[in-house]
């Protein structure tokens, strides 16, 4: 997950106009707006141009400055092996995909005219835990249920703080993964089967698909 990230930033930097080089950590070495429509961000502006709406798929995968795709990187490795130790690795992957999607979908009705960002997909994976912690109880689920509530609360002190911070996403990612926690149950009470294997199989090629279309788009844009 953190290869095709930085994959897909790597790319939307190659394929930029002009790379941002400044002093400012919020904007260093940002990809251009036109990069990051053509490769698959999200948002009312960005749909104006492409009427693409798989685009709430891709836009989780593209990153705005290089701080940008450190700090969502380094909240996936913290993420990732938690929800997968109590989800599954199947599961797991399908939350970040279809919440992530849900928090692109509420960003374009909430009006945001352009976004992009693995931190819906992140917040999927806070809101899953949120839900397994608040669902299973115990000292274990107690615990994951406070380190999920400082994660909240992280997040929307950064939301109040730090400027065009999607909080739509970061909304709708949350509620997309708490609701498919609940519908795809947690390992103790449903160990992972056929039926995850599959709908994780269907998501990733279909969100693969999406990014390697963006990307030889644009190698054939290049070569004309």
């Amino acid at each position: 997950m953190i290869w095709i990230n930085v994959v897909m930033y790597a790319v939307s930097l190659l394929f930029s106009r002009g790379v941002h080089f400044t002093l400012n950590p919020l904007n260093a070495l940002a990809p251009s707006s036109d990069a990051l429509i053509f490769l698959g961000a999200s948002g009312t502006m960005a749909l104006a141009y492409t009427n693409d709406w798989s685009s709430i798929f891709t836009a989780n995968w593209l990153h705005g400055s290089l701080l940008h795709i450190l700090f969502n990187m380094l909240a996936l490795r913290t993420l990732v092996p938690l929800t997968a130790k109590e989800f599954g690795v199947y599961r797991m992957l399908s939350i970040y995909i279809l919440s992530g999607a849900g928090g692109f979908f509420l960003s374009c009705l909430g009006g945001v005219p352009l976004t992009i960002g693995a931190s819906a997909g992140l917040c999927g994976l806070i809101g899953a835990l949120f839900y397994f912690g608040w669902s299973r109880g115990g000292s274990w689920g107690k615990m994951v249920f406070d380190q999920t509530k400082s994660w909240i609360f992280s997040l929307v002190l950064i939301g109040l703080i730090l400027p065009n911070i999607n909080n739509w996403g970061h909304g709708g990612g949350f509620a997309a993964g708490f609701i498919l926690a609940f519908l795809f149950g947690y390992e103790e009470r449903r160990r992972s089967g056929n039926i995850d294997i599959l709908i994780c199989a269907g998501m990733s090629l279909f969100t693969c698909l999406l990014l390697f279309r963006s990307i030889f788009q644009g190698m054939a844009a290049i070569v004309k």
